[in-house]
């Protein structure tokens, strides 16, 4: 189905109803804009090639959008000579697209560093994970503060895989992400952690689906957002389990540290369990600054203003913890303390 043959998605969805599609359109939402390419390069450990798989879920507004803006596509294949890659993507103009395409067939660790001062920034990630492969992949969001983002990602995770999927949105300054995992393989496993930082008027929306269609398959979804200001964060879960998926071990935990009075966050979890033999939960929970922690840590001699920061930076910290890939763990935490220091600073 093309874009203009598409209806503007209905708010009922909760897909949109935080988000709706004409907040997170460049422009009026019956135009498709010209668009200039994302800029990816390598900055360690291999390199790219071109073109990429053009994936698009006919029912998904999102990703027909993104394809038919077109930009850059590009595929990054392991050749198993690296544990630890480093891509950079830089957005600019009014208007950049890009698409990655991601074929992890070794144990790798990719992080993927999105900067630039573009008006509007479109990014698809698909990701095939290889059988007994063991696989992370972070996404740091450092985009200019003034600009929208809208991002998808699609990931098929094979059998007795492993893949880590660590997220930091830190930039942009209203953000629609739609990341969505499928198991194919029996004996594969998944752990998702997304933290996010909510300053002056941010806006950010992710919304996360995992679907277990396949048995013996764990998944664990942990989001922490820390909203100071006027700042909202949503996070909505979609868990599935189909009917012959038994003995799955999934669950998705929202935390919510918020900052001001006028701070707000929604979180959203939804199970879709059709399968008797499994374990499924989930979790959320808000809640101000513990004044007890607060206290403590002014008494040993820390003014409030940097006792404060201190709890958001633990806060936003433990968000990673459930990952296990180290060089995924201490890029994610450096970044997050380096964009911490810049905002005490201000």
């Amino acid at each position: 189905m093309k874009y203009a043959d598409m209806a503007v998605p209905s708010r009922a969805l909760h897909l949109w109803r935080y988000t709706p599609w004409a907040r997170i359109h460049p422009s009026k939402v019956d135009v498709v804009p010209e668009a200039t390419g994302v800029r990816f390069n390598v900055v360690e450990g291999g390199e790219l090639v071109g073109g990429a798989p053009r994936i698009v879920n006919a029912e998904d507004i999102g990703r027909v959008f993104l394809s038919e803006l077109g930009g850059t596509a590009t595929t990054f294949e392991t050749n198993g000579t690296s544990d630890v890659v480093h891509l950079r993507a830089v957005a600019s103009g009014h208007v950049a697209v890009g698409h990655l395409h991601l074929s992890l067939k070794h144990d790798v660790a990719v992080m993927l560093h999105l900067s630039g001062e573009a008006d509007w920034t479109g990014l698809h990630i698909t990701g095939e994970v290889g059988a007994n492969v063991r696989a992370g992949f972070g996404l740091v969001n450092e985009l200019a503060s003034n600009g929208k983002f809208l991002h998808c990602e699609d990931w098929s995770i094979a059998r007795d895989a492993n893949l880590e999927l660590a997220g930091l949105s830190i930039g942009g300054f209203r953000c629609k992400s739609d990341i969505r995992s499928r198991f194919t393989g029996s004996g594969a496993a998944l752990t998702q952690a997304i933290s996010v930082h909510g300053v002056e008027q941010r806006h950010v929306d992710h919304h996360i689906e995992i679907h277990h269609d396949v048995p013996h398959t764990d998944s664990s979804l942990n989001i922490h957002a820390a909203c100071d200001d006027q700042s909202h964060a949503i996070a909505t879960g979609l868990l599935t389990i189909a009917r012959q998926a038994n003995h799955c071990d999934a669950g998705q935990v929202f935390k919510n540290l918020l900052l001001s009075e006028k701070a707000r966050a929604e979180s959203i979890p939804e199970l879709e369990v059709l399968a008797d033999e499994v374990s499924a939960a989930h979790g959320a929970a808000s809640a101000p600054v513990d004044r007890n922690q607060l206290h403590y840590l002014m008494s040993r001699g820390l003014d409030e203003e940097t006792a404060v920061a201190l709890l958001i930076e633990g806060f936003m910290q433990s968000g990673f913890s459930s990952l296990e890939h180290q060089a995924l763990v201490d890029e994610m935490r450096t970044r997050l303390t380096v964009h911490l220091e810049c905002e005490l600073k201000r």
